[in-house]
């Protein structure tokens, strides 16, 4: 796996062993990052669940400001600061070894402008995730959602969680969901 484009283009990033986790294929991230490139520069980004921290890095890379990367499992943490370290990213970053849950109320901004979830697809944390992030002041109507899911999944429980579902983007086996906050 490698950064794409920016400041820390071509440089190769470490994976966690095993299959916990599923990197995000660089053609999908490479799609992802052009659909939000306008967004990304000066931006404020949650990279939840976040695994190797390739999403973040890649926001990163691309100019934007800060990033978070919240994940559970020691060999995802390792991987994160070792990738920070790769690409000289520390200093704009933080890392929280914790339950999304937990982390996501260890963020004090004003505003996150985008957050991107992609947990394991086997356990239902998407609700979970979202429920969290409704009561979290940061998130507001401009914060941009981004959630990594099976393409067979049903988002339409999010409406009961005051957001809305305003675009998706389907590839093979998956998609993007872009959520906002109702306004």
């Amino acid at each position: 796996m490698r950064v794409i484009a920016g400041s820390a283009r071509r440089l190769k990033l470490v994976t966690p062993e095993g299959n916990d986790t599923r990197p995000t294929q660089d053609r999908i991230k490479e799609t992802l990052f052009n659909m939000i490139q306008m967004q990304v520069p000066g931006a404020v980004f949650i990279d939840l669940y976040a695994g190797s921290g390739g999403i973040g890095i890649e926001a990163l890379s691309r100019g934007a400001k800060k990033a978070y990367f919240i994940d559970n499992a020691m060999s995802s943490y390792k991987c994160i600061t070792t990738n920070l370290k790769t690409t000289h990213f520390e200093d704009v970053s933080t890392v929280l070894k914790q339950d999304v849950v937990i982390g996501l109320r260890n963020i004090h901004e004003e505003e996150a402008d985008i957050i991107f979830i992609d947990p394991p697809y086997h356990e239902d944390l998407y609700e979970r995730t979202l429920s969290q992030l409704s009561a979290m002041n940061y998130v507001t109507e401009n914060t941009m959602i981004i959630i990594e899911s099976p393409i067979d999944m049903d988002f339409s429980f999010v409406d009961g969680l005051g957001f809305e579902v305003r675009r998706e983007k389907e590839y093979k086996s998956n998609k993007h969901v872009f959520v906002y906050r109702k306004a």
